[in-house]
């Protein structure tokens, strides 16, 4: 599949996951919008990531909300006139025992997790449909195994693989396609970390965006629909 002179938007992509997703999506001909939720942190991505390509747009928007996600959208077809590619990855987590796990806590990962990907596809499936597009999810291996103090992240994260194989079935009579990616430790600043040396061995951000990369550029006949994606050697 030709991905030259498509037009992708990409949520969290200031930094991690979505920023490699983005570098990469340029690097190879595709013009890219992303958000974030913080003005100076679309601002600062924005301009690192037009050393690849001038075809960016930083929007901020935040996934929990439909209406910036329908303006983002918006923002998106004024600059580029189409959208083929949505690629849902802002994401959030909290580790902490069930018993100390706050509502408000749970309420923003559930959010954001999950119920942003939702709003995400609700805002972008009407212009998916015109250009029988591709949608995309950054879940976690983490949404198929839970592990201790994991009750809200592994809530938000296992609907989202159950979410996007469903809208895989739902979205296919418009040749629409949908994956769902679960990938394992990768070297980001999620949950605090600072990238260093000590996170050679996972997967870098990078690896994400060469894996969509080569998602997007199969033949059109193949549906990966789910892709377990982990480091090959195991934690240090």
């Amino acid at each position: 599949m030709t991905i030259e002179n498509k037009v992708a938007y990409i949520t969290g992509g200031t930094k991690g996951i979505g920023f490699g997703i983005a570098k990469i999506l340029l690097e190879n001909g595709v013009s890219v919008a992303f958000s974030g939720r913080k003005r100076d942190d679309v601002e600062k991505a924005e301009q690192d990531l037009k050393q690849y390509s001038e075809n960016v747009l930083g929007v901020v928007s935040d996934v929990r909300n439909l209406e910036s996600e329908e303006k983002a959208v918006k923002y998106t077809i004024e600059k580029f006139g189409r959208l083929d590619f949505v690629i849902a990855n802002a994401g959030l987590g909290i580790f902490k025992p069930v018993d100390q796990l706050s509502a408000e806590e749970w309420n923003d990962m559930i959010e954001t997790n999950l119920t942003g990907a939702f709003y995400t596809l609700k805002a972008s499936v009407e212009e998916l449909k015109k250009t029988e597009g591709y949608y995309i999810t950054v879940s976690s291996l983490a949404g198929a195994n839970f592990f201790e103090n994991g009750t809200g992240y592994n809530a938000s994260k296992f609907g989202v693989v159950g979410f996007t194989q469903a809208a895989m079935i739902d979205l296919r009579r418009y040749n629409i396609k949908s994956t769902v990616i679960m990938p394992g430790s990768v070297a980001t600043n999620f949950n605090g970390n600072i990238p260093s040396e000590k996170d050679e061995w996972k997967i870098q951000p990078e690896d994400m965006g060469n894996l969509v990369l080569d998602i997007l550029k199969m033949n059109p006949r193949v549906l990966p629909s789910k892709i377990e994606f982990r480091a090959t050697k195991p934690a240090k």
